[in-house]
């Protein structure tokens, strides 16, 4: 079931004080971006935050869950998501902790 995009900039919003935020639809869903790393999936209207050792330290009490079939569990975030100031943090001590992107090789001419 893809997301609601009025949930997304809901979460989005709700994490703005965190960095630069932006988001990309991705298989009818979405991943969240802070500084330029994917620091956590909108799936099926919920929130997955990607799991840190910082973050499951800040979140003490730690939900995890699979965004998607087959994916890695991640934070899943209930009613946290309302507390702006917690949920603010959390998106801010993972990206703190999760590394840059590789930077992409660049497309292979089709002349060649």
């Amino acid at each position: 079931m893809a997301s609601d995009f009025a949930f997304v900039e809901y979460v989005c919003d709700q994490i703005s004080a965190a960095g630069t935020i932006t988001f990309r639809k991705m298989f009818g869903d979405y991943a969240i971006y802070c500084g330029g790393k994917v620091v956590a999936l909108v799936c099926d209207d919920q929130l997955f935050v990607k799991p840190t050792s910082a973050g499951r330290s800040f979140v003490e009490r730690v939900t995890e869950a699979p965004p998607y079939p087959g994916a890695k569990d991640h934070f899943l975030i209930g009613a946290e998501l309302d507390d702006r100031e917690w949920v603010t943090d959390l998106v801010r001590i993972t990206e703190r902790e999760l590394p840059l992107p590789k930077p992409k090789k660049p497309k292979r001419s089709a002349n060649k």
